[in-house]
Parts: structure tokens; C-alpha cells; sequence
């Protein structure tokens, strides 16, 4: 095994953001052989950190910096550090130092990178039963590279989401293939400008070996797809070779299907066994975010908690809608508590006369005033998910995408998706 990257890293190592990745990267360390008094701790947010203030840290004279991906390279102290002799890597550089024979697909874009991470790690563990799924979504890279150092055996494929962040930082980071997911505006507080973000995402061809898919949906990430530093391919869900799998799905909505396309090329291109492909279609979604949750009496329902936002609710129902014939309804849980919400751009919703909206919770009333949307309300989130019930038939979708934080009722969207799919999935047992 070669660890030399970890061995020959020059203490004192000060880690910078002790958030997941942080405490995973320190883990990681201590196992490698240093000791507490060869790392500080740094975070100016949190008091378990050693170090909260940046002058501090500099007296200590640290050798190497390992910077979480919170914190912006840009920072003053930080480049003063660097430009001084300082090393820099990251949680991600670590990781990716003790791997060796794995096969490594790195995943980004602005959407749909967790859903994709997501869905190549379950058509991974098909056929490879240590497979290894996280990054930037989920378990840090330390965590699956903590567990080989202790002799556990290696992933034959290892399944990367890379946020733009930690592209700035990736250390020795190689990957077998790569997918961009989709571009759009984002994290501009922390860019310049759009081009510097989308050259930042496009930094993930500079480090891919074999191929990157790219969504041929992503205008911007098309338009980009020139500036590519590997060979590249467009793909959605229009031109993939596995058309036949389409109407397997459980994902719902024309934007997972175009996740799905982009796994299954990468799948395709990798040569995985078909088992991989099939176990991808039985993907139901990330938790609380366009989750399938169950099919009962020809009914479907869908746990959309996450959304507290109105793009968030249109794209859910959007996703539904194309699953629908125009005969069948759409049942619209809408509700929970307010956050200043702009609940009148729901309004364009009233053109589809297959959509039943139900209301609940503190802003229920608020948001079918505001809306101007028709439909039952109800005080409570379990009253109007048995309303729902009683009234959908054969082919009708019940959708809980609520626009409205979960703080009304619940301790977080989390709870609240679980409350809606425990109710839902009672139905089966009564």
C-alpha cells in the first residue's frame, strides 16, 4: 500500500473546518501515524475546534493546511499561508492518496449530482459488494480510505460527488471516468462570475482519464463541453443506448431520467455486468426528494419533503405530471410554515385541471390565499394525507411537495417525509 502522500506531509498539519470532512480527514491522519501534537484544529464556527481565530493559527507555524471545503482558498490568511510555503490539500486529496487499484468515477455539476452518485453506487453494489459511494454527498473519502488502512478490502469502483469546491482542491485525485451532471447558477457569492464557477466544474476533465458524459439537457453545460481537457460524450435521456430501460424506472420526472441516462453510459462505457443496469432502474431517489415512495391500489405516492421552495414544488409537480394520463389527478400537499415564501408563482398550477391541491399546516390558508390555487385544508399533515387517500383512485399520483419548512409540526423535512411515508406504507399493512 502506498501512503506515502500521508507520510511525507510536514507537521504541524492544521485542519481547517472541522465539519464532516474535517473530522474524517483528522481521523484519517491520526491512524497514518501522526500525533494530537503534530495537528491543530482549526475553525473560527466552532467551539470544539482548538483554534477559532486566524492569527492564532499562524503563530503555531503550520507546515501543511488541509482545507475543508467551507472555506474559500481565496481567504486572505489562507493564500498569505500558501504563498508563504505552506502545502495545501484537502480531506478529498487525502483520501484519494491511499487508493490504488480502484476504478474512480467523479461526479459534478450544479443539479443532480447526488442522484447520480447515488445511482451508480447502487448499481455498483450488484457486482461488487465493497463498492464505495460519497464524497461530497454523504460519507467523506477518509472514511472509506480509514477503513482500507485498518485491512478491510478495497472497492474494485469507487463513485465520487465532487462539489465545485472541492475541485479547487483535490490533491492526487485521479479519475477512471467522469459526469457533469448540469450547469446553472450557483455558489456565485463565492465566484467571480458564472464563467469561473463553470471553468471550476470543468476542472473534473483535467483529472479524467478514459471519458466524461455530459448532459446534453445542460444548455450551458453543452455550450462548456468545448473547453473539455478529456474525450467527452452528450448524452440525456433522448439518445441513450438503454432506451428499453426507460419505462423501468421508479425515478420520476424527465430530469431524473436524464440522471439515469448519464449513469447508464458511464455503466455502459465501464463495461459493468447488466445486473448493474437493472439494479439502477430499482433506484426510488434520494430520501424526501422526488422519492417513490410506494404503489398501493394503482396509487402512487411521492415524498417530496425537501421542498421549501417554490422552483423546488413546480419541478416536483412538473416531474409527476409527465407520469400521468390527463384522466388522472394529482394530489398537491401543500403547506407546513412559512418563510416570506412567493406562494403566488404557484398560481401558473391553476392551468392544469388534474391537479387537486390540499392544504395543511400554519401556512395552509396562507399559501391557498396567496396561490390563489382551490383546495380542501386541513390543521394537520396526517388529516389531509388521509384526505388524499380516501379520494385518489386507480392511476392518480399523490405528491407531498410542500413549499412550506416542516418547523410547523415537525423537527425537520427528514421527520416530516418519514411521518408521510409511515402513513403511506400503513395502508399496505391495515
Amino acid at each position: 500500500m502506498n501512503t506515502s502522500y500521508l507520510k511525507n506531509l510536514k507537521p504541524p498539519i492544521a485542519i481547517i473546518g472541522l465539519g464532516k470532512s474535517g473530522l474524517s480527514a483528522l481521523k484519517l491522519l491520526n491512524a497514518a501515524g501522526f500525533s494530537s501534537d503534530q495537528i491543530v484544529t482549526f475553525d473560527d464556527k466552532n467551539p470544539s475546534a482548538q483554534i477559532q481565530d486566524p492569527a492564532k493559527l499562524r503563530e503555531r507555524r503550520p507546515q501543511t493546511l488541509v482545507v475543508s471545503p467551507g472555506f474559500s482558498l481565496k481567504t486572505d490568511w489562507i493564500q498569505q499561508m500558501v504563498q508563504e510555503g505552506v502545502f495545501l490539500t484537502s480531506e478529498i486529496g487525502l483520501g484519494a492518496s491511499v487508493l490504488s487499484t480502484e476504478k474512480v468515477i467523479g461526479i459534478t455539476g450544479s443539479v443532480g449530482k447526488s442522484t447520480v452518485t447515488s445511482l451508480l453506487g447502487f448499481g455498483m453494489k450488484a457486482f461488487d459488494s465493497h463498492s464505495f459511494a460519497g464524497g461530497n454527498l454523504g460519507t467523506p473519502l477518509c472514511d472509506y480510505a480509514l477503513r482500507v488502512l485498518q485491512g478491510e478490502p478495497r472497492a474494485t469502483w469507487v463513485a465520487l460527488e465532487l462539489s465545485s469546491y472541492q475541485l479547487e482542491n483535490c490533491g492526487p485525485l485521479k479519475l477512471d471516468y467522469s459526469i457533469i451532471t448540469f450547469l446553472s447558477a450557483n455558489h456565485l457569492e463565492r465566484y467571480n462570475d458564472l464563467t469561473e464557477y463553470y471553468m471550476t466544474k470543468m476542472r473534473i476533465t483535467e483529472i479524467t482519464r478514459t471519458l466524461c458524459v455530459i448532459n446534453k439537457t445542460s444548455a450551458d453545460a453543452v455550450h462548456y463541453a468545448s473547453k473539455a481537457q478529456c474525450p467527452y460524450r452528450l448524452v440525456h435521456a433522448d439518445n441513450s443506448s438503454r432506451q428499453d430501460l426507460m419505462p423501468r424506472l421508479f425515478l420520476i420526472g424527465s430530469h431524473n431520467k436524464d440522471n439515469f441516462a448519464v449513469a447508464a453510459e458511464i455503466a455502459i462505457a465501464a463495461n459493468w455486468p447488466e445486473k448493474a443496469l437493472l439494479e439502477m432502474t430499482h433506484y426510488r431517489g434520494l430520501s424526501h426528494r422526488m422519492e417513490f415512495v410506494a404503489n398501493i391500489n394503482q396509487v402512487t405516492y411521492v415524498n417530496d419533503s425537501k421542498a421549501t421552495a417554490m422552483d423546488s414544488v413546480l419541478v416536483a409537480t412538473k416531474g409527476c405530471l409527465e407520469n400521468i394520463s390527463p384522466s388522472n389527478k394529482l394530489y398537491l400537499l401543500l403547506g407546513g410554515r412559512d418563510k416570506n415564501l412567493p406562494w403566488q408563482d404557484l398560481a401558473v398550477l391553476s392551468t392544469h385541471e388534474n391537479i387537486n391541491c390540499v392544504f395543511f399546516g400554519a401556512c395552509g390558508e396562507l399559501a391557498r390565499d396567496k396561490s390563489g390555487l382551490h383546495g380542501e385544508y386541513f390543521t394537520k399533515l396526517g388529516s389531509a394525507i388521509n384526505f388524499c387517500q380516501k379520494r385518489a383512485h386507480a392511476g392518480d399520483v399523490v405528491l407531498l411537495s410542500p413549499g412550506g419548512t416542516s418547523l410547523d409540526e415537525f423537527k425537520s423535512f427528514e421527520e416530516r417525509g418519514d411521518f408521510f411515508k409511515t402513513l403511506v406504507l400503513s395502508e399496505i399493512e391495515a
